[in-house]
């Protein structure tokens, strides 16, 4: 096959990409598959890159197009896993899929397939590619409940010019159908969850691995001391499991939460109730913003964001500041919003673009602020 027009699909071994390599085969296009291996499997993961990799396989011999495989796992622990130990270290909760996406995913894999000869790549994300007046815009999937441009934000104009999403006009019941109908193994295979490098393993025990013990004090918002952590970086805002704290004396039988993290001095605060109000923020400041257009639309704008994943859009007013960052405050105050992970823009169906949460006005957070100053 000439490599001229041919487009490198990344044929991940689940049933997304394999129906997105079905789809562009079907509209008559030049392709092949690519499987990237991203993470040196250590036996106990249970990210299954080899199961993974044979799936792909056999799709690309049941489509009957050329297969290649590259290890990007080098490039993943530099650039993805090294940055994601060392914002754990700093007290903050990143998310490696978008740095993985960014760095990974639509970088080296869109290096990869240039040098061999490919013009265009395609993933099985759940996003959509448009065209308006600021360019190659990042659109929503149509399937709400699968929607992945959360994760996609990083990407810019060079990105989203070659770049096919052929699933994301789809609900995921048709893609299966598709798969079904077309006799692909992948059919029927169940959707990946959480982080690949850790797998099935419990993630405390996996991060224990990397990040030594350091045991802390576990106290509630009035200073009462409840028990004893294992290290603050193992907690993130708003998580409830794994705190160990039973019947207390004198207090409601109410679940407890996680409401803030004194870095400094290794304590993790507690309270009870899930919209406890030490969740609670209406601003945050980000970290330098990227804009998919390239440019923000305006100095000061009102549109939705999301602060995590699956999040419903949230209004709010949109201040560019001087460093690059955002200052964004909500019509409605927020819970859990979490320095390390992101926060990403969108008008309408668009995706605007993203940006790392630096800092929020939650109560806790305020005081050891004010605390270090």
């Amino acid at each position: 096959m000439s490599a001229s027009g041919l487009t490198l699909v990344g044929l991940s071994g689940g049933v997304d990409s394999s129906v997105a390599a079905l789809l562009l085969q079907r509209q008559g296009r030049a392709i092949a598959g690519l499987f990237m291996q991203n993470w040196n499997e250590d036996g106990d993961s249970g990210c299954r890159a080899e199961d993974d990799r044979r799936d792909a396989l056999a799709v690309a011999g049941r489509l009957g197009i050329p297969f290649h495989t590259a290890n990007f796992a080098a490039d993943y622990w530099r650039d993805v896993f090294e940055h994601f130990l060392a914002e754990y270290r700093a007290g903050r909760t990143p998310n490696p899929d978008v740095l993985c996406n960014r760095e990974i995913k639509f970088k080296r894999f869109l290096d990869h397939a240039r040098a061999l000869g490919a013009e265009r790549i395609a993933t099985g994300h759940y996003a959509r590619v448009g065209r308006g007046e600021d360019g190659w815009r990042l659109l929503r999937g149509l399937d709400a409940g699968k929607d992945q441009s959360y994760f996609l934000h990083q990407l810019g104009q060079d990105q989203l010019a070659v770049t096919d999403f052929p699933v994301g006009e789809l609900p995921k019941a048709e893609v299966r159908r598709l798969a079904t109908e077309a006799g692909l193994g992948t059919s029927h295979k169940k959707d990946s969850t959480g982080i690949c490098f850790i797998g099935e393993r419990d993630f405390r025990e996996f991060l224990s691995q990397y990040l030594p013990a350091r045991p802390g004090e576990l106290r509630a918002v009035d200073g009462a001391r409840l028990g004893e952590h294992p290290g603050a970086f193992f907690y993130t805002i708003g998580q409830r499991e794994g705190l160990s704290i039973g019947g207390v004396r004198g207090r409601d039988p109410a679940p407890w939460y996680v409401v803030g993290k004194d870095v400094a001095r290794n304590i993790v605060y507690v309270d009870q109730g899930h919209d406890s109000p030490w969740l609670m923020s209406s601003e945050l400041h980000s970290e330098a913003m990227h804009w998919v257009a390239g440019a923000p639309p305006a100095p000061a704008f009102r549109c939705s964001a999301k602060t995590r994943y699956r999040q419903s859009d949230q209004a709010c007013e949109v201040e560019c500041l001087a460093h690059g960052g955002l200052r964004i405050c909500f019509e409605q105050p927020q819970r859990a919003v979490t320095p390390g992970q992101s926060v990403v823009l969108y008008r309408d169906e668009v995706c605007l673009g993203g940006a790392v949460i630096a800092t929020t006005d939650a109560q806790l957070e305020r005081q050891f602020r004010q605390e270090a100053a």
